[in-house]
C-alpha cells in the first residue's frame, strides 16, 4: 500500500493519475453488496410480481451500463475499454435480501476497482427504486471489494470479506 494519495499532486491539487507508462496486464476486480428488505418484499421479486417489471433483470442491466460509464460518474478515473462485466444477484432468506456481487475485466494500464463498485452500487440502487414502492425501508449495505488481480500490485483478496458469493470464494 502506498503512503500518499495518488490523485493529489505535491501541492494539494487534484489531478488524474498518468498511466501512459504502465504496462499493459489483464486485470479484474470483483466486488459485492447487500441490499435488506422485509420478507415479503424479497418473494414479490423473486416471484417477479413487481408491477414496475423484472427486478433482477432491470437490476443486472443497469450494473452493466453504470460500470461502462463509471469514468462520467466518478472524477479523476480513466475510461476504459471493459471486456467483460457481470453482475450476479442471489437470494438470501437469511437478511432478508439480495446479494449482488459483479466483476470486472481489461486488459489494460489500469485497475477496474471502481467499475465493480459502481455496478453492484448501481444494481442494489435500481433494485431500491424498483421496489420502493412496498418497501421504502429496504438498506443497502456492505459495498466493498472482495478481490482484485492485476497490474504491479499483483492478487488481493479481501479477507474479511463476509459477502462474497459461494461461488466467487471456490474461484
Amino acid at each position: 500500500m502506498s503512503d500518499k494519495l495518488t490523485h493529489i499532486s505535491h501541492n494539494g491539487q487534484a489531478n488524474m493519475v498518468d498511466i501512459g507508462d504502465k504496462e499493459n496486464t489483464v486485470r479484474i476486480a470483483h466486488a459485492s453488496g447487500k441490499i435488506v428488505m422485509h420478507h415479503d418484499t424479497l418473494k414479490m421479486i423473486l416471484a417477479g410480481d413487481n408491477k414496475k417489471g423484472d427486478v433482477l433483470g432491470a437490476a443486472r442491466i443497469a450494473g452493466i451500463m453504470a460500470a461502462k460509464k463509471t469514468s462520467d460518474l466518478i472524477p479523476l478515473c480513466h475510461p476504459l475499454a471493459l471486456s467483460k462485466i457481470t453482475v450476479d444477484i442471489e437470494a438470501d432468506e437469511k437478511l432478508p435480501g439480495l446479494i449482488v456481487t459483479t466483476s470486472a475485466k481489461l486488459t489494460g494500464k489500469t485497475g477496474v476497482e471502481m467499475e465493480a463498485l459502481t455496478a453492484c452500487t448501481i444494481a442494489c440502487l435500481t433494485i431500491y427504486d424498483m421496489a420502493k414502492a412496498v418497501d421504502r425501508g429496504m438498506q443497502i449495505t456492505d459495498i466493498q471489494v472482495d478481490e482484485k488481480s492485476g497490474g504491479k500490485s499483483g492478487h488481493w483478496k479481501n479477507d474479511d470479506s463476509k459477502t462474497m458469493s459461494k461461488t466467487r470464494q471456490g474461484s
